[in-house]
């Protein structure tokens, strides 16, 4: 991934989380304008940094990285709960989410 699809995934992610760059930065632990210098491809994170940036926006790190998916906390929301759903309530929500595609 380049720095500048990093950038915007991050920006992205954070955008679905409704967070601003600002809040974002600080609830890291970091200054104020540090997710903007990462959206605005100044910096990119250390590795630690980008873990902590996955933990806040509750996904995996593998998540960052998966364009496809545009709101993978949900996505993985909703994974856990179809674990737990049989087989006919797993056709049911398959059912479900083949209409919304539409």
């Amino acid at each position: 991934m380049e720095k500048e699809d990093f950038a915007k995934r991050l920006t992205e992610l954070r955008i679905n989380k409704g967070v601003s760059a600002r809040d974002m930065s600080l609830s890291i632990g970091q200054s104020a304008g540090y997710i903007n210098n990462i959206e605005n491809g100044v910096n990119l994170p250390s590795m630690t940094a980008f873990f902590y940036i996955c933990d806040y926006l509750n996904i995996e790190p593998g998540d960052f990285f998966d364009s496809k998916s545009t709101d993978p906390a949900k996505a993985n929301e909703l994974l856990d709960i179809a674990k737990s759903l049989n087989s006919e309530q797993l056709d049911h929500l398959i059912a479900l989410a083949r209409g919304l595609q539409k």
